[in-house]
């Protein structure tokens, strides 16, 4: 598995297993952190002091902030009705539209965590493991569940 030589990495970014991961037309941001198995699509944007933990997949289209953590196995969606063939042949870039996600700063994902796309995950906030996020996370927001449910604010007890 690849990281590509279009891959923009920021300084002092740390990949634990070069040879286990697949990067291709990312942005990496300086002192972020990257497990094994982890695959980063096109178009990608992360940015400084973030934790992505192994067997984690981010799609094109997503948009991570600073000092976020990314839990390991989570996965993100980037097309709400995907499909294989289009009227009997296969699909192409040209048939769908990459819809965006975006992780705020500070934002932390639970391992397992799916984030269908569209979403904005807010400041600070806490998706919890194995958590199926649909709609928009608050700032300093804590959910969980499937789908994901507001639970608390991260500073309540």
């Amino acid at each position: 598995m690849p990281i590509t030589l279009d891959v923009n990495l920021g300084k002092d970014v740390k990949i634990f297993h070069p040879d286990l991961v697949n990067l291709y037309g990312c942005e990496i941001g300086a002192e972020t952190k990257i497990g094994a198995f982890v695959e980063i699509q096109k178009s990608v944007k992360i940015g400084s002091r973030c934790k992505i933990s192994s067997h984690t997949f981010i799609c094109e289209g997503v948009t991570i902030e600073d000092e976020v953590f990314i839990g390991h196995g989570v996965m993100f969606i980037n097309d709400p009705e995907p499909r294989a063939t289009s009227t009997g042949k296969l699909q192409t870039p040209d048939d769908w539209t990459v819809v965006p996600t975006t992780i705020q700063k500070g934002a932390s994902l639970g391992s397992g965590a799916v984030i269908l796309c569209g979403v904005c995950i807010g400041q600070r906030a806490i998706i919890g493991a194995g958590a199926v996020v649909t709609h928009d996370v608050a700032a300093d927001a804590v959910v969980a569940g499937v789908p994901a449910r507001f639970l608390r604010h991260v500073h309540e007890a």
